[in-house]
């Protein structure tokens, strides 16, 4: 008797050994009202319930001996009662309902509606999606390239720490990626407990502006081990029954990095999980603190999962008319690629739409606010970004270069992708811009003004009569000339301008701008029009010799 107890208590400590390594090896969230939490209290009730059973009526499984004649001898094994039945079947009923309840097929206008009706606009010549300050030319493999580079000037710290994922930000008004250094193996994070040396920030508008910030150790991440496994740790500090997701690496106002963590909650069974908040850790310390929708820090810029958002959009489209709609009519997709924009301080999901059945066709594009999830839908009707993608590409073919991403401007009122153009190395090279009524219409060039002079070109062969970019930084000017001349330099013939009052800039002016160039004399009146820069050169795309309106 003493020998069964001793086996029994032996069993159970067993079964609650391997549960923990279980949830703590995966890091369960143990809330049953998810599905990893449910198939885990799954399989400890069935284990803890059959030991109970097995130890209080004994075998269940009949016994065969072998018999004189040949044969077995059946002894019947102990019948289960029905109240065990019941308790070992009931979790598993549980976890079987909740998946049938989570369907399409139940609960399809869940589904439809979960992102919510959109504020429709119509792209108009006012319209400006993206911050024109802040247009990202760098993206997450070029990010993760410059950063390599930047890591690789550091021999000794190269040979400890690897790079982690990328988070695109604005911080104190500057678009960058930031980039968590993590040790680069168990025996270098052991030695090295205090965490890794710092972070890279990169600029996500200028190739040159990279920095390695070893200011603050980067003690806990996604990837390390133990205890300082960020989602490990968050699951024995307080979120062992929260849903969490989305890590990303962010930096207040002062440089402190921390992760924000996505919080969540079902609205549909298993499925359709919605954001509740985030749970900010301090990467350094490990202070962390959870808030809700309507507490959320403003230097957070991401508070909904990117995956949530563009699950969200397939489901409005497929389920646009319900779960019958064998002929698609009006369905619509996310186009392939999404990219994170920011406009006016705050950060959006950008991503073009499609008819089912129509890839080469956009029918709009969406712009998703990542905090609060409000969505807006621009209607217009054009290429998708893969086709300008495809387009560009087309245009450089003798170059073999790649185009990365693209984001809608407006330029001169038209709907137009921008997307750098890559080489094999990963390195830009040329930018591209792309009509998005008439993917024909490309414009490239080996910097973006230079791409830009060659699309307003391109558009002005077309027949589009107004061109000019317009931006927040344009400045107009109203002078006498006091030089004027020009030159081809090899594939259009450029003019070149001092006026009155602004002897230290050159204007240099495309002939295409306007026909009054050729006309225009040294003490003629013009109106210009330009980007400033510190450049002694400035680039016009605006021309008018007042000499011939009066």
């Amino acid at each position: 008797m003493k020998k069964s107890i001793t086996f029994k208590f032996i069993a159970n400590i067993l079964v609650a050994v391997v549960a923990f390594l279980y949830f703590a090896v995966n890091n369960v969230n143990l809330n049953p009202f998810y599905f990893e939490g449910a198939f885990f209290w799954c399989l400890v009730i069935t284990a803890y319930i059959a030991l109970w059973t097995v130890f209080k009526f004994g075998s269940f499984i009949p016994k065969f001996t072998p018999a004189d004649n040949g044969k077995f001898n059946v002894t019947p094994g102990q019948p289960i009662p029905k109240i065990i039945k019941v308790i070992l079947v009931a979790p598993w009923a549980f976890l079987i309902v909740m998946m049938i309840f989570s369907s399409p097929l139940i609960s399809w206008p869940a589904y439809r509606d979960q992102l919510g009706e959109s504020e429709v606009k119509t792209f108009s010549s006012d319209m400006q999606a993206v911050d024109l300050n802040q247009i990202p030319i760098v993206d997450r493999q070029l990010a993760l390239k410059l950063a390599d580079k930047k890591l690789g000037e550091k021999p000794s710290l190269g040979s400890q720490v690897i790079l982690g994922r990328p988070t695109i930000q604005k911080v104190n008004g500057k678009l960058i990626w930031a980039v968590p250094l993590h040790h680069s193996g168990f025996f270098k994070w052991i030695t090295n407990l205090s965490g890794a040396a710092g972070y890279i920030t990169v600029s996500a508008t200028n190739l040159n502006d990279v920095h390695y910030v070893d200011t603050y150790q980067i003690k806990y991440h996604p990837n390390s081990y133990f205890f300082h496994n960020l989602e490990r740790y968050l699951r024995f500090t307080g979120a062992a029954f929260t849903g969490i997701t989305d890590y990303s690496f962010e930096l207040d106002d002062n440089g402190q990095p921390y992760w924000v963590v996505s919080t969540y909650k079902n609205k549909r069974g298993f499925n359709l999980p919605e954001a509740t908040g985030v749970i900010t850790v301090n990467a350094s310390t490990g202070e962390h603190h959870q808030y809700d929708m309507e507490n959320i820090p403003d230097w957070v810029d991401r508070v909904q999962p990117e995956s949530f958002i563009v699950n969200q959009i397939q489901n409005q489209g497929e389920y646009v008319h319900g779960i019958f709609n064998f002929s698609d009519k009006d369905k619509f997709k996310p186009s392939k690629g999404t990219a994170i924009v920011y406009n006016n301080d705050h950060c959006y999901l950008f991503t073009g739409l499609t008819s089912v059945g129509q890839d080469e066709s956009a029918i709009g594009f969406m712009m998703i606010d990542m905090v609060t999830k409000k969505p807006i839908l621009y209607q217009m009707n054009g290429a998708t970004e893969y086709s300008a993608q495809k387009s560009a590409e087309g245009k450089v073919q003798h170059l073999e270069y790649t185009a990365s991403s693209p984001i809608i401007l407006n330029i001169g009122g038209n709907a137009t992708y921008f997307m750098p153009l890559k080489d094999r190395e990963g390195l830009i090279k040329q930018y591209a811009f792309v009509s998005v009524e008439n993917y024909s219409n490309v414009g490239v060039g080996e910097t973006i003004k230079n791409a830009l002079r060659d699309y307003q070109k391109v558009l002005k062969n077309d027949g589009f009569a107004s061109t000019e970019f317009t931006g927040t930084d344009e400045e107009q000017i109203t002078a006498k000339v006091l030089r004027i001349s020009s030159e081809f330099n090899g594939t259009e013939t450029v003019y070149k301008l001092l006026v009155e009052n602004h002897k230290d800039k050159i204007f240099a002016v495309p002939a295409i701008t306007s026909d009054d160039l050729a006309l225009t004399q040294p003490g003629d009146t013009v109106e210009i029009r330009y980007y400033n820069s510190s450049d002694t050169t400035l680039m016009v795309h605006f021309f008018d010799n007042k000499e011939f309106t009066k």
